[in-house]
């Protein structure tokens, strides 16, 4: 399946508390996904369901696994839930769509 490509990097800033992480290493990969992330991303911006950053979060995180499911369908780990994650992409994309 040909895929758009990113690099994607994750810095620990604070802990629970607020206080800034001892952390000095960042986790970093690259990967891909058959949707353009700026694409979702700006469409869901547009739809205003959550604050700017929330929206990223939500964005990246949703495709991310989404991808990983999508390329390991049959995997038992997936079994029970990719019903209700197919079911919950068609709910967000009408709800999507009528904020368009």
């Amino acid at each position: 399946m040909k895929q758009h490509q990113y690099h994607v990097t994750v810095q620990h800033l604070a802990d629970a508390q607020g206080n800034p992480s001892s952390y000095t290493e960042k986790i970093e990969f690259n990967t891909g996904n058959h949707d353009d992330l700026f694409i979702v991303l700006d469409r869901l911006q547009k739809a205003e369901l959550f604050d700017e950053e929330t929206t990223k979060s939500f964005a990246v995180g949703l495709k991310l696994f989404g991808e990983v499911m999508l390329e390991n369908k049959n995997h038992p780990l997936f079994k029970d839930f990719k019903p209700q994650f197919l079911e919950f992409m068609k709910n967000m994309k009408q709800q999507i769509k009528k904020e368009e």
